[in-house]
């Protein structure tokens, strides 16, 4: 908390990226690796530090602010193991603790592509990655130092007098924006929306499906803007509860379409939800909304689906028809798309069966323009048909390769008796 942010003033610890500090992702980073101790350099205390500090303490860290190099001295015991983050540094967690645990080492970076970017030269080939793990015995060496010394470029120096294994930081962490030193405001938004995508990469099942990548796509265009503005993800799911509350109510008043498209967006803005807690989770070990509360969420939108099509159906208009038959096909349909969705993971279309905001727009569409029991029917029969043909293929198919390697081992051992009978002979 030492390096100005540009000329707008300010310090370059402070530069937001998705709604918290720069310095507030290296106190969940430094809590994620297991730091005991967390020691930020700062001309002083603020009160932005004290929210920090209580961050720090609920982690089960210590927490202390130096001015000086020295003033660490006492802090740091021969026996720790020091880990080094410099100011404005962001990085991937999960990247930085595969460079970080193999044991000591100063990371380093080509330096003909490193100090444009701000990071502090070594030597006539390297340049400091900002970051280094060390033994807690280099440290008192800063005692002997003038008191002015920048701490991070001191124990750098220190680090490399005592020829501390450099560790090379892959040069395309720096082109995606797994690893980067923050400097300005200027530089702080495409890095902000670099990290943001980071977290936002849709997996193999969301990848065909149109609404769990539009959720993605709303996170990574208004999630900086919600975040900045201090709205929690927490928030956000109230709202996709009051919109599942009203699709439930419109279903029950008779507008059949608005309830299923109402749900389908409920859906939606609790996906937007999920993956914010997600980003806030895996980089800055901030509580969420666990992924167990997002599956609740999405069971309850499947029985709120399953009310509305049995209040659309027209079964009740039929002499004889027993209460409750009008929720069979319904209840047979939402609950298929999952079993045949577990029944079928390893293929990837079969993420289309999670996505209930198609759900909720192919059951709105039927309702409109479809005799909606008939095609509910039909879609139940499509949907195991489906599942029944794909893994028949897939089992007649596993029998033939296992028929053909047996004829295989079995012509291989043909082969080999012949030669056996004449070993034998002699």
């Amino acid at each position: 908390m030492i390096e100005p942010a540009g000329e707008a003033g300010g310090l370059r610890g402070y530069l937001p990226i998705g709604g918290r500090s720069l310095l507030r992702h290296q106190i969940g980073l430094a809590l994620s690796l297991g730091a005991k101790r967390i020691v930020v350099v700062a001309e002083g205390i603020s009160g932005a530090l004290v929210s920090l500090q209580h961050v720090a303490e609920s982690g089960g860290a210590q927490f202390h602010v130096i001015a000086t190099a020295r003033a660490l001295v006492p802090l740091v015991a021969p026996e720790d193991d020091v880990i080094v983050l410099g100011d404005g540094l962001l990085v991937l967690p999960t990247d930085f603790t595969r460079l970080i645990e193999s044991g000591p080492a100063v990371l380093t970076l080509p330096v003909e592509t490193a100090l444009a970017l701000g990071y502090e030269r070594i030597d006539i080939n390297h340049a400091s990655a900002g970051a280094m793990r060390l033994p807690g015995r280099i440290a008192a060496g800063l005692a002997e130092l003038p008191a002015e010394w920048h701490v991070h470029s001191a124990l750098l120096r220190l680090a490399v007098q005592a020829q501390v294994p450099m560790r090379s930081v892959p040069a395309n962490m720096l082109d995606d924006g797994r690893w980067s030193i923050v400097r300005t405001e200027a530089e702080a938004l495409p890095a902000e929306r670099r990290w943001l995508g980071l977290h936002t990469r849709p997996t193999a099942d969301e990848s065909l499906a149109p609404g769990s990548r539009l959720g993605l796509f709303l996170v990574r265009r208004y999630g900086p803007a919600i975040l900045h503005a201090g709205t929690r993800p927490a928030i956000v799911l109230i709202a996709a509860v009051v919109v599942g509350l009203l699709g439930v109510g419109s279903g029950w008043l008779g507008h059949d379409v608005a309830g299923f498209l109402l749900l389908g967006a409920a859906w939606l803005i609790e996906r937007f939800a999920s993956v914010l807690a997600k980003v806030e989770r895996d980089s800055l070990l901030s509580s969420g909304i666990a992924r167990q509360g997002s599956e609740i969420f999405t069971l309850l939108i499947d029985l709120g689906f399953v009310s509305i099509a049995a209040w659309r159906s027209d079964l009740p208009a039929v002499p004889g028809v027993p209460p409750g038959a009008t929720a069979f096909a319904p209840l047979l349909f939402v609950g298929g798309t999952r079993l045949v969705r577990l029944a079928l993971s390893g293929r990837r279309w079969a993420g289309l069966l999670d996505d209930r905001l198609l759900l909720g727009l192919g059951l709105a569409i039927a309702s409109v323009l479809l005799p909606f029991d008939v095609a509910l029917g039909l879609a139940v029969l499509a949907l195991f048909g489906t599942c029944l043909f794909t893994l028949q293929f897939a089992a007649g198919g596993a029998g033939k390769r296992d028929q053909a390697a047996e004829r295989l081992s079995s012509s291989h051992s043909g082969e080999g008796s012949p030669n056996s009978r004449l070993t034998s002979g002699r």
